[in-house]
């Protein structure tokens, strides 16, 4: 907590508890065109793949919630890249709380994990006690929402579990409904992300061309899509509930800079998009997808409104 997350549990080393939902789900397409995943999947099968005799995972969340206003012709980036690239930012931290599990346990092996290890992170935040499992596929805190990143930290050293997080979503359906692309999908009595209908997904994974279909439900979104968390009712801002809602206090995640506006983005050219992506996560989609993007922008602003 003195590194400034907002809230961290332990659970023990287990066998990856949705093993058999993710093989299923990758065997239907829903990956789309991210075949790493499909290469990551012996990792995925236990902590120890990544770190042998591994005995607790460390599980933390940070606050990245801040409000925004979209302005028409301007791109609309989803709040979590806003600021600089949390990969770096939280494996900072971890690599610090390492450092002190080192000092105090000297025979103590760790490793940082943030989303770009092979591991089902969100399983791990669940049984460590960090929220439950939302319609919408995302981590949900019921006290602070589910504006967090996950981080986990493996170790060989033991420590206490916390009790693992219960809760639900109930008949709330408030994420389904606003998907402006029905990525949200129930099968076999579980709700799943179609990816290939997700506008995060077609938005900095998707390469090439977008079916048009999607473009004109795609709206203003320019790099990500926030709208599930915006209608998510634990997300809602209550006095009662004074964590919802709380503006990030981490200085790297709020912005340092201002983004072009679309018309400049469609035709921007390399030396001021390395510039601009460098440290940031927006680097991910590159620079075609950000043209890309951008145009599609553009084009849905001068159709329905309604889109945008």
């Amino acid at each position: 907590m003195e590194l400034g997350f907002q809230a961290v549990g332990v659970c023990d080393v287990v066998p990856a508890p949705h093993m058999r939902e993710y093989q299923e789900w990758l065997s239907k397409g829903y990956a789309g065109s991210m075949d790493y995943l499909l290469t990551q999947v012996k990792l995925k099968a236990t902590p120890e793949e990544l770190l042998p005799h591994a005995k607790s995972v460390i599980a933390v969340a940070l606050n990245y919630f801040q409000n925004t206003e979209h302005v028409q012709g301007s791109p609309r980036i989803a709040r979590y890249a806003l600021g600089r690239d949390y990969h770096k930012v939280i494996r900072g931290k971890l690599r610090t709380l390492s450092r002190w599990i080192s000092d105090t346990y000297p025979d103590a092996r760790c490793r940082p994990c943030v989303d770009s290890a092979p591991i089902f992170e969100r399983d791990y935040a669940h049984l460590a006690g960090l929220g439950f499992f939302g319609k919408n596929t995302m981590l949900i805190d019921p006290k602070r929402g589910s504006w967090f990143f996950i981080g986990l930290l493996l170790t060989t050293e033991s420590f206490a579990p916390d009790v693992t997080q219960e809760g639900g979503c109930g008949t709330c359906r408030k994420c389904i409904d606003a998907c402006p692309t029905g990525a949200i999908i129930q099968e076999g009595g579980h709700w799943q992300l179609d990816s290939r209908r997700c506008i995060s997904y077609l938005t900095i994974e998707h390469e090439g061309p977008i079916d048009p279909q999607l473009q004109s439900r795609m709206g203003g979104w320019t790099f990500g899509c926030d709208v599930c968390q915006e209608v998510c009712p634990f997300n809602e801002v209550r006095e009662r509930q004074p964590l919802r809602g709380t503006t990030t206090r981490e200085r790297d995640f709020i912005p340092v800079h201002k983004w072009p506006n679309l018309k400049e983005l469609v035709v921007i050219e390399d030396e001021w998009w390395n510039e601009l992506s460098t440290g940031s996560p927006i680097r991910r989609t590159g620079i075609e997808g950000l043209r890309r993007n951008a145009l599609i922008n553009l084009q849905n602003e001068k159709g329905d409104s309604s889109l945008t």
